[in-house]
């Protein structure tokens, strides 16, 4: 089983405009809900590829349980443990082919809450194979809390999976249990290590050998529309991904994560599940729901994507 955590979940709102206009009224014939934060859209397509999967996280209030009723409805197998404040909103404004976020910092979860999650991600980890953590943490946990995850993960043996940001991600690179995969994009990879900036592969590669990252198996730093670049142990590969029709990025970088995921579940070489998680990134961006793949152009796709070596 594949667990998925979500520490920071969300209602994601979208709300696709013909154009946005500051300081004035904007009206909008379709708005979609979705039960949102990266977990759940990586727990959403892993459903869809047919991978046994639980997600978890910290819920609370009117807005936890309509995350809930909306994961319920989809089928998608959950584990929440109850926290006190409310979940929180997340707005995406879709317009001339742009993105515009509104983000709220969610609830502040108490030492309590956080020690019953433990408890809870305790049990489910003793079915699971793979472990995907996403997201950003909720307030009042420490800025090295997915460091227990992934002590806890260790103890079990299980593979983590991490996606995350900043502080949260230094303290998981810099701690002894490691995380078997992290999915970085350029500006990230110069973050973690205190340089202006990334320009070229050349220069992203020679990062990528610093002994901040030596043992760690696998990095996938993504590159947008131009793929990826990955180090795996001593070697290094470039993804050239096709141009596509984007209607909606939300999520897509989710959805790769998913491939990733499944591809590490299923034992799958690692330049099988390169090509899938890239795939699964493509159709999320070309579906105007977020977390969501159109599985009947998988194989189109699949087999546009090339994967290098790069010496």
């Amino acid at each position: 089983m594949i667990v998925t955590i979500t520490m920071n979940p969300s209602i994601d709102t979208s709300y696709p405009l013909v154009e946005f206009k500051v300081d004035t009224v904007n009206r909008c014939d379709i708005a979609r809900k979705t039960a949102g934060g990266k977990g759940l859209n990586v727990s959403r397509v892993l459903h869809q590829l047919d991978d046994p999967v639980t997600a978890t996280g910290l819920l609370g209030g009117a807005l936890g349980e309509f995350i809930k009723e909306n994961l319920a409805a989809t089928g998608i197998s959950f584990a929440f443990s109850k926290i006190a404040e409310e979940t929180r909103n997340c707005i995406a404004i879709l317009h001339d082919g742009k993105q515009t976020e509104i983000l709220e910092s969610g609830p502040i979860v108490s030492e309590a809450e956080l020690v019953a999650f433990h408890q809870d991600l305790d049990t489910l980890l003793r079915e699971a194979t793979v472990l995907s953590i996403s997201g950003s943490l909720p307030k009042g946990a420490p800025t090295d809390y997915y460091n227990q995850l992934l002590d806890m993960a260790k103890a079990k043996n299980i593979p983590v999976v991490l996606d995350t940001s900043g502080a949260s991600l230094l303290a998981a690179v810099q701690h002894a249990n490691q995380p078997y995969l992290i999915k970085p994009n350029a500006e990230e990879v110069a973050s973690l290590l205190g340089i202006p900036e990334i320009t070229n592969l050349t220069d992203l590669k020679i990062s990528l050998q610093s002994e901040l990252f030596r043992d760690i198996p696998v990095i996938v730093v993504s590159l947008g529309s131009d793929g990826a670049f990955v180090k795996a142990d001593d070697k290094f590969y470039k993804v050239d991904i096709p141009k596509i029709e984007v209607k909606n990025p939300v999520g897509s970088g989710d959805s790769t994560v998913a491939g990733l995921v499944s591809g590490i579940y299923h034992k799958q070489p690692l330049t099988d599940y390169l090509k899938k998680a890239m795939v699964l990134g493509m159709l999320n961006a070309q579906e105007a729901t977020t977390g969501h793949v159109n599985l009947a152009n998988y194989d189109t796709f699949y087999r546009q994507i090339k994967v290098t070596e790069v010496k």
